[in-house]
């Protein structure tokens, strides 16, 4: 019998650095980073926001990603149609809203049990291309992470990773490669919609997961990363943080923060409060309404909307029941 996979599947909205975390946790032995798995047949097609992998290569060229794309891919089909049949299935089924119904009612219909097929079968030829026992992936869309525990051989473990929504509105203000922008009240609305769903997800199975705030990882990287290698059964002597800094190599990663595509040695800075010069009034008053009550459940004051002083950082991260 095969050894099931473990998959670390980090949950919430974008820019909150789920992109650097990931590429960190690809440097321990073991692991694998992929990115934002979701996105890979769309923008494989060119029909994405990018189709080049983290290594620089088109992700249909690329000597990892050409092998997995053909996985499922019945004999005749075009690249472009199994591309639009994949992402049909995903759009009727584990779309973010489609959350609480996939935790409620698992592998019910047709296309979803076609989808999860498709997603072990995925999954257990990144494992034997890569030689991984765990699979980062930062797709962050809670409709696919609350579909891991219906994969035949895959074991999920979830961290719930949270950012402040007015940095996450300002870094959603600026344009960055293929990253396009867009206001704080439609990037707040879906920070409150995506952690919303991830909070169900991490209830549903508090034992195997972790709540993490941006803030405090980047208040004490290596102890975030202790924690997450905890999570999942990891040695934390394998930790490829010494203090605030990191080498990367070059990844695989599918779409992500164009920032994806650095390596060398990496500083960990805390850069989070540009915010609140960054941001105008208007664009913050819209991010603490809308995310609101969250926005206090998380550690983050509404007080602080224009004021100096931080919200609460450097706490160690907490199992996701215990917040």
């Amino acid at each position: 019998m095969n050894r099931p996979i473990t998959i670390l599947c980090i949950t919430g909205w974008c820019r909150s650095g789920s992109t650097i975390i990931g590429n960190i946790l690809g440097e321990v032995p073991g692991f694998f980073h992929v990115g934002e798995l979701h996105f890979l047949w769309q923008n494989a097609v060119g029909r994405g926001s990018n189709n080049l992998c983290g290594c620089g290569t088109e992700l249909a060229l690329c000597p990892v990603w050409s092998q997995i794309l053909t996985v499922g891919q019945q004999a005749g089909v075009s690249a472009e149609a199994f591309a639009d049949a994949v992402v049909r299935r995903q759009h009727a089924c584990v779309r973010t809203r489609h959350t609480w119904r996939v935790l409620r009612r698992g592998l019910c219909g047709a296309d979803i049990r076609e989808h999860a097929a498709l997603m072990a079968s995925v999954y257990r030829a990144i494992a034997e291309r890569t030689a991984a026992r765990v699979i980062v992936d930062t797709t962050k869309i809670p409709g696919e992470a609350a579909l891991l525990p219906g994969l035949d051989g895959v074991v999920p473990y979830y961290v719930h990773l949270v950012r402040d929504p007015r940095a996450v509105a300002q870094s959603w203000s600026q344009q960055k490669q293929y990253a396009y922008v867009m206001p704080s009240w439609k990037s707040t609305a879906y920070w409150h919609g995506f952690n919303l769903a991830s909070q169900a997800i991490t209830r549903r199975y508090p034992d195997r997961s972790l709540f993490l705030r941006y803030e405090d990882f980047i208040a004490r990287p290596a102890d975030a990363v202790a924690a997450m290698l905890r999570l999942c059964g990891t040695e934390t002597s394998l930790n490829p943080v010494r203090g605030r800094t990191v080498e990367l190599r070059t990844n695989h990663t599918v779409t992500g923060n164009p920032d994806r595509f650095r390596s060398g040695p990496t500083v960990i800075r805390d850069q989070d409060s540009s915010w609140r010069a960054g941001l105008p009034g208007h664009a913050k008053l819209a991010a603490t309404t809308l995310s609101w009550p969250l926005l206090r459940r998380y550690g983050y004051s509404r007080y602080h909307t224009f004021g100096s002083g931080p919200a609460r950082a450097g706490a160690a991260p907490q199992p996701a029941g215990d917040r």
